[in-house]
């Protein structure tokens, strides 16, 4: 009978980016407010304010935020949460949140131009 191995529960580790850098650059996204909404927002076993050493929070300048969890936490979960903080400051309109690798996001501007605005001013011309 050969030997079993006996193997040790892997500890989840994850480390999630969202770089925010382009709207910051632009004033007008606040890093800092992100930063203390994910804080005040992101739940650790269905409560908010209990992060503790679990989950932290932290700022890279104006050009990221890092939340790294040693629980199985989602990375979709901080999309919604972006997309939250985005729709109560009124940026939701201009900025979108878009998964760049397997664990970042990046806030990116929407494509502006309007193919119908085009059309109607070349109508007006004639």
């Amino acid at each position: 009978m050969p030997a079993q191995k006996t193997t040790k529960a892997k500890r989840p580790n994850n480390r999630y980016v969202i770089d925010v850098s382009a709207p910051a650059d632009d004033k007008i996204f606040d890093v800092a407010a992100f930063e203390k909404f994910l804080h005040d927002r992101v739940k650790v076993a269905g409560r908010t304010n209990n992060l503790t050493e679990q989950v932290t929070i932290s700022r890279d300048g104006n050009k990221a935020i890092i939340v790294e969890a040693k629980i199985d936490f989602s990375k979709r979960y901080l999309k919604y949460l972006t997309k939250k903080f985005l729709k109560k400051h009124n940026l939701r309109d201009w900025l979108r949140v878009v998964a760049t690798t397997k664990d970042t996001y990046k806030l990116k501007y929407f494509n502006v131009s309007n193919p119908e605005e085009d059309a109607s001013d070349d109508e007006e011309e004639d």
